[in-house]
């Protein structure tokens, strides 16, 4: 693979941070502001983004899991209060059932955010949750339906209840006994390849996420250390704070060096193959995450625990982001049943 971006990505870059950075929040207290908020949602929107991986007309995604991957990492660089991820898996989702995405629409997960939610009825089993799905007003969220060997796609519709402590991106739940709305072709079945390959998709996504959180934390942290001040100096010309914000720049550029290959491998690769090198970028990047965030917080010293400092922002974020697909516990333990046979470590 060709690590190098084109310049048609890194044109798509630039314009993603532009308009992060213009529209995303400034301060914890812009979370609040509706108004820029549904400005940003509307940009989005209209750049396309959200249709990047809608059906080209061929079967194939209008673009790769790169082009995917670059915005949700831009968005997160600046913890943008958009849906973003949960809408592109919902039309990934759609595309591979051979379905018209649903405009708005998510993919539902079970409680634990690891897989997708799968009920065998006309109604859901037990809670579900929508994720990264429009904070106010209805929800539309996707659910597989169990249907012989393979899955068949179903909506479920409703004013779900919010939930999670992220501040920028909606976790709705779905209440047990919530009805079903079949969508897709009962003879068109979603296969086992499918389901690896929509969760390669996830794995990149959030393994993206987790490297725009680390270096939006990462730049602002830097820019207090080189304005707050101790002792009539700034307090990053002291050795101990060099030391902490140098280990966490290295961690992000691991981080951001591991999630390219499951990027890539998205579209090039075999569903397994591409969901195998997802868990293993995503369990490094959930890794070093929280260690830049924690960083982050004790660089910023007192403050960096208080609302006000947006520092928690990221860290909860980061949070969800390392929930979604499992973390880096989970994936040891997966990719240690897929490359040792093992059912639990090497047991």
């Amino acid at each position: 693979m060709d690590t190098r971006e084109t310049p048609e990505q890194a044109e798509l870059r630039r314009a993603a941070r532009q308009l992060a950075r213009e529209l995303g929040p400034r301060t914890v207290a812009d979370l609040d502001d509706a108004k820029r908020r549904g400005r940003l949602a509307e940009a989005v929107r209209d750049a396309g983004w959200l249709e990047l991986r809608d059906d080209a007309g061929s079967g194939a995604p209008l673009a790769s899991g790169v082009e995917a991957a670059i915005i949700a990492e831009v968005l997160a660089e600046s913890v943008a209060d958009v849906p973003f991820t949960g809408p592109v898996l919902a039309a990934d989702l759609a595309r591979r059932a051979g379905v018209p995405a649903v405009d708005g629409a998510v993919a539902a997960f079970a409680p634990d955010l690891i897989e997708a939610a799968v009920a065998s009825g006309s109604v859901t089993e037990a809670p579900v949750y929508a994720l990264d799905a429009a904070s106010e007003g209805p929800v539309r969220a996707y659910l597989l339906v169990r249907a012989g060997e393979g899955y068949r796609l179903a909506l479920v519709e409703g004013d779900l209840a919010r939930d999670g402590a992220d501040l920028t991106r909606a976790i709705r739940r779905v209440p047990e006994g919530a009805a079903l709305l079949p969508v897709s072709d009962p003879s068109r079945l979603l296969t086992r390849d499918d389901l690896d390959a929509w969760a390669a998709l996830g794995l990149a996504l959030t393994s993206a996420d987790l490297v725009g959180v680390m270096r939006g934390v990462l730049d602002a942290t830097v820019a207090y250390a080189q304005q707050r001040k101790q002792y009539g100096v700034p307090i990053g010309s002291f050795q101990a704070v060099q030391h902490l914000l140098a280990e966490a720049r290295c961690l992000l550029e691991g981080a951001f060096s591991a999630t390219l290959h499951p990027a890539w491998g998205v579209d090039a690769l075999a569903p397994e193959e591409a969901r195998a090198a997802g868990r293993v970028a995503k369990a490094y990047a959930a890794r070093a995450a929280r260690t830049v965030c924690e960083t982050a917080v004790q660089v910023h010293g007192g403050m960096g625990n208080t609302w006000d400092c947006s520092v928690h922002v990221y860290l909860r974020r980061a949070l969800l982001s390392t929930r979604w697909f499992g973390d880096d516990a989970e994936l040891l333990r997966q990719i240690a049943r897929a490359r040792l046979g093992a059912a639990d470590g090497l047991s």
